[in-house]
């Protein structure tokens, strides 16, 4: 996709932007259209934790950078101004543990075998096990500003991904539920939430397409993204906030969440070693 320059913070009601603040620009990058499956997973795991035993894989130092930004240095870093992207710390490979223990040990769509959740998105993976992921599948794990450039549509500064048509209940658009223990998917009508039951295939709210593609940037699962939690830096030019940190930040809201929680403006923290039940991720990729 195009990058551009667009308002981290603002209000849309369907009849435009307003109350712009933060202004953020990212150059040119690829973001996949899908959240990462319990498939896809599937086969990270095989090469972390080989069935055989042994060393299993894990990145290099330095890697997962977006390397063609500032002559190779990556995303300017404003935790510590005048510094850039430091990539993958080999540090990080003590909590990149994905048994199966610690994948369901807060719920999730992850299966010890294959079976009938391979197309669900991944979720309880931690945040470190995210980072992995994207290296070893070729990319990175988007910068925070970048994922809501997706989500807004750039310059569009969109109400939701897909427009301003209201997402209705017929999980054309985007699966969520009204916050309070009620969720739409399977169902047209609100019902019961039961976990992973009421979480979709990638890709099924077809409608819910963002400018460039992307399905499911509002609801179905919280996303990980590579920034620490902060306050936004202004202005900020292919930035994000990279440090140790607390916490680190969440996307797009989740199956049971009501719409306040799914516009693409919304931000939300989590624990980084945190293996949430709710929340997993996409990657991006060179452009």
């Amino acid at each position: 996709m195009l990058g551009g320059t667009y308002y981290r913070t603002y209000d849309n009601d369907g009849s435009g932007a307003t109350k712009e603040a933060d202004p953020a620009t990212v150059s040119g990058f690829r973001l996949d259209k899908y959240d990462v499956t319990v498939g896809r997973f599937r086969q990270f795991v095989e090469i972390v934790l080989p069935a055989e035993g042994g060393v299993g894989w894990s990145p290099a130092a330095g890697s997962g950078i977006h390397g063609y930004l500032n002559g190779g240095l990556g995303l300017v870093n404003t935790a510590n101004p005048g510094t850039f992207e430091s990539g993958w710390v080999t540090s990080n490979e003590s909590v990149v543990a994905p048994t199966d223990a610690n994948l369901t040990s807060q719920g999730g769509t992850w299966t010890s075998s294959p079976g009938s959740q391979e197309n669900l998105p991944m979720t309880g993976e931690n945040w470190y096990e995210a980072y992995a992921f994207c290296i070893w599948d070729g990319g990175f794990l988007p910068s925070e500003a970048e994922w809501e450039f997706a989500a807004v549509g750039g310059n569009q500064q969109r109400e939701y991904p897909w427009g301003s048509t209201a997402p209705g209940e017929g999980n054309q658009y985007a699966i969520y539920g009204d916050g309070n223990g009620n969720c739409y998917y399977p169902y047209d009508a609100l019902a019961d939430c039961n976990g992973v039951s009421n979480v979709a295939p990638v890709g099924t709210p077809t409608l819910g397409a963002g400018l460039w593609g992307q399905l499911d940037l509002a609801g179905e699962a919280w996303e990980w993204v590579l920034d620490g939690f902060s306050s936004y830096a202004d202005p900020c030019i292919n930035c994000g906030y990279l440090t140790d940190a607390s916490w680190q930040v969440i996307r797009g809201g989740a199956y049971y969440e009501p719409l306040t929680y799914i516009l693409p403006a919304y931000r939300y923290r989590l624990y980084p070693h945190s293996r949430a039940g709710d929340t997993g991720f996409r990657c991006a990729r060179d452009p």
